[in-house]
């Protein structure tokens, strides 16, 4: 089985002390209702590139060592996927590096091209025939379920667990995902 992951609020936290709409508002907008998320400009760039420093967004644990165990126990594949634009192409490899991701994927792919985030991500787990994928942005997840049929997906969050349609389950730990 082939199982993908993304990264930030995953694996990595968020910033503590910023509400969960403003870095909504900074990723994405929705004109028309369409999914997309913003190219920042540089000023928000450079906000950005502060923001993840190792200091504000500090690991989860928690979710690093279930994953460890699961590559060194089992015979699936594991990946990282990441939407990460390219501006953070140097925090991101050091972040890798640092937590040692490279000795627990199989692969790792970021978004260091800048494509739309749902769009990057629906390539990667067509390409790798994913199986089963986790993610916290729920918006993502029902554009992803919508084109990949096959391919189950979680929504990982701190409050529901629930089938939100026969793809797409809500989840509130990685264990979940197996089951």
């Amino acid at each position: 089985m082939n199982v993908g992951f993304d990264l930030d609020k995953i694996f990595i936290n968020t910033p503590p002390f910023v509400p969960g709409k403003i870095i909504e508002w900074f990723y994405k907008g929705k004109p028309d209702g369409l999914l997309k998320y913003r190219i920042p400009s540089r000023a928000e760039q450079i906000i950005r590139l502060f923001s993840h420093h190792p200091l504000f967004r500090p690991v989860i644990t928690r979710n690093i060592n279930y994953v460890k165990n699961l590559a060194s126990t089992s015979t699936n594949k594991y990946y990282l996927i990441s939407g990460r634009f390219g501006f953070l192409k140097n925090s991101t490899e050091a972040l890798i590096k640092r937590h040692g991701f490279n000795e627990i994927f199989d692969a790792m792919f970021f978004n260091f091209e800048n494509k739309q985030p749902h769009l990057f991500k629906h390539e990667v787990i067509t390409k790798l025939k994913i199986d089963r994928y986790v993610d916290d942005d729920l918006s993502l997840l029902k554009f992803l379920n919508k084109k990949n049929k096959k391919t189950r997906f979680f929504w990982l969050n701190n409050n529901t667990e629930k089938i939100i349609n026969d793809n797409l389950i809500a989840i509130t730990h990685l264990s979940k995902m197996l089951q």
